[in-house]
This record gives C-alpha cells, sequence and structure tokens, in this order.
C-alpha cells in the first residue's frame, strides 16, 4: 500500500493512483472544473475548532496530530480511505501550503505508510 501527499494544487503526476481531496472547504482560487481529483472527502478534515486552533503553526503540529488522531476515531471516511489505499496507490490532497504538517499526513500515518 503507498499513500501520498500532495496538495491539489499540483498537476497530476504518473503514479498518483486515486487523487482524494482532505479539505472541509474547497481550495481557494481552484474551480472545480479545473481539479484534478478523484473522491473528495470533506468530513475526514478537521473539525473547524482544531483547524482554527491549529492554525499551520509549526508549534503546535504534535498536539494537532494527537487530537486529530481522536476526533477521527471510528471515523467512516477513514475506513473509505482505508479501503481505496487497499485498490492501489492513494494520493491525498490538500490546499495547505506544507503538506507534510497538515492533516493528510496524519492521515497518511494512520494508514500506514
Amino acid at each position: 500500500m503507498t499513500v501520498r501527499v500532495r496538495r491539489i494544487y499540483d498537476d497530476r503526476a504518473d503514479g498518483d493512483g486515486t487523487r482524494v481531496l482532505v479539505d472541509r472547504v474547497w481550495p481557494r482560487g481552484l474551480r472545480k472544473d479545473d481539479a484534478r481529483y478523484d473522491e473528495w472527502i470533506s468530513d475526514v478534515a478537521p473539525s473547524t475548532e482544531l483547524r482554527k486552533w491549529y492554525g499551520h503553526d509549526p508549534d503546535r503540529f504534535d498536539e494537532f496530530r494527537r487530537r486529530y488522531r481522536s476526533e477521527l476515531d471510528g471515523s467512516p471516511s477513514l475506513e473509505r480511505l482505508r479501503e481505496l489505499a487497499g485498490n492501489g496507490t492513494l494520493t491525498l490532497l490538500t490546499a495547505t501550503k506544507d503538506p507534510e504538517a497538515s492533516q493528510a499526513a496524519v492521515l497518511r500515518e494512520l494508514l500506514g505508510s
């Protein structure tokens, strides 16, 4: 199983497999017609409260990870991502400037890649 993390603004790359947007809100400045994704699973994203608390502050990432993992406990959307990852390469997409410090990176960890 291969799970990748990329920005939604990046062009589709060879080997991306299934591309899933994992943000709660639609990415700024991107028309839906121009987006290169296969599925949007918005309810796997962190709650609005957690997202606002985190604010992409690198000093808060460890605590964000812990809180987010707690939010995901028993999530049907996480199970959907596991299903997709089991079918081949899965690329988790986010609009975040630093995808390695985002919910997509935490999801990759949870999916075991």
